[in-house]
């Protein structure tokens, strides 16, 4: 493996410069997932193993780390970049859409240990930063679902977004002429809220 050089801690013009795969392969080094992959990899049991577990959560983080918005656009990348396919851990064979979503089901199930890793991380970055948290600033960001409209009531089939809901938010102003204006932002999905460190 090629060493990778030290970097400051939230330095983000040395992020910034990096290759794509050598971030990703940060991530994958620095995430306390091995609980997490433990357990997935006991609740799959002795069934087929073409595509591991770990290979398969690697993706999933690759495709955070690249912004890839839906599977498929991971899936795309992955059968294009045979780097990034051996780096998450996979022979030459691109997961199955519905092998993501067996996937993503299992995972969903282990809200707790994510839960336990997110506070882990923060945990230690509260230890690398003093005053880590004693700056916040927070915010919302709205989150479209991939489905086209509200799950119907009983309608539990696997194929339909069954929390998202509609949401609105209005942003108002004042033009310099004193003109007043009105933006209205409609969208089926969620509501992300964040509470960040803005040093």
């Amino acid at each position: 493996m090629a060493i990778i050089p030290q970097i400051k801690l939230f330095e983000w013009t040395e992020i910034q410069t990096i290759g794509d795969l050598v971030r990703l392969r940060l991530v994958l080094d620095y995430m306390p997932d091995e609980e997490l992959m433990r357990t997935l990899e006991r609740s799959r049991g002795k069934g087929r193993n073409d595509y591991p577990v770990r290979a398969i959560w690697n993706s999933i983080l690759a495709g955070i780390v690249f912004q890839h918005e839906s599977v498929e656009k991971l899936r795309r990348e992955l059968a294009r970049n045979g780097q990034l396919r051996e780096l998450c851990g996979f022979n030459e064979q691109v997961p199955s859409p519905w092998a993501y979503t067996r996937f993503l089901k299992a995972l969903m199930k282990q809200e707790k240990l994510i839960d336990e890793m997110c506070e882990k991380m923060v945990k230690q970055l509260s230890e690398m930063l003093p005053d880590f948290g004693k700056n916040l600033a927070m915010d919302s960001k709205a989150i479209s679902s991939f489905a086209k409209h509200k799950n119907k009531k009983g309608e539990t089939d696997g194929r339909r977004d069954t929390e998202a809901n509609y949401g609105r938010k209005e942003y108002r102003g004042v033009h310099e002429n004193g003109k007043t204006w009105e933006k209205i932002v409609k969208w089926f999905g969620y509501k992300l809220h964040l509470i960040v460190d803005a040093t």
